[in-house]
């Protein structure tokens, strides 16, 4: 789903911007073995009143392509967010111990979607596009010793959920359903190589 679209051609050679300082996002661009420069986003993240997870996410990833393409106006610039979905209230990353502890208590036994927004700007082309990978995921109905051996152990306070799937993460959960396996790691690659494709940057 686009929430803006425009397709000119893109000259060769446009450099590739990643709007982010997640450390997970760069590791997971850097799998695609594309030379690549790292800026940070500008971006006030608080939720509009009533917004919805899949809303909010979708307008903080845009929001981050655009500030960083302002800076960066020749090149193709990725910006992306994750937001958690438990039923229709968004979760963002813990920050604390007892944030995370918090969070892991709410979603135990749920069914929470992960969403997952990409866009990708380049201010000197006018191309500017958006996309959201929706990951539903089933977690166990865990203990409170379970949520506590786990924070101890992997520490995920930056991550939104509080759980690393990547890492020990994935023993909280008993189901995951998505079509873009990367997105629960915070970026889409699937739909990142049809984006910057389009806007003109050669993947293979």
């Amino acid at each position: 789903m686009s929430a803006h679209s425009t397709s000119p051609a893109t000259p060769p050679g446009r450099r590739l911007v990643l709007g982010s300082t997640s450390v997970y996002r760069r590791e997971l661009l850097g799998r695609l073995r594309l030379p690549f420069e790292v800026a940070s986003p500008q971006v006030d993240e608080t939720p509009h009143a009533g917004e919805k997870p899949a809303d909010l996410a979708q307008r903080l990833a845009l929001a981050k392509a655009r500030e960083v393409a302002q800076r960066h106006p020749g090149a193709v610039v990725i910006g992306s967010d994750q937001v958690v979905d438990l039923h229709g209230e968004p979760l963002g990353k813990p920050g604390t111990h007892d944030r995370a502890v918090a969070q892991l208590q709410r979603m135990r036994g749920q069914t929470v979607i992960f969403q997952t927004a990409l866009a990708v700007v380049c201010l000197e082309s006018g191309f500017e596009r958006s996309d959201i990978a929706a990951v539903r995921v089933v977690f166990r109905d865990l203990s409170d010793d379970e949520i506590e051996r786990y924070l101890r152990a992997e520490q995920p306070y930056d991550c939104a959920g509080s759980a690393k799937s990547e890492g020990l993460g994935i023993a909280l959960l008993e189901r995951v359903d998505n079509d873009d396996p990367t997105a629960l790691i915070g970026l889409p690659l699937i739909r990142t190589c049809q984006l910057i494709r389009a806007a003109g940057v050669a993947v293979l």
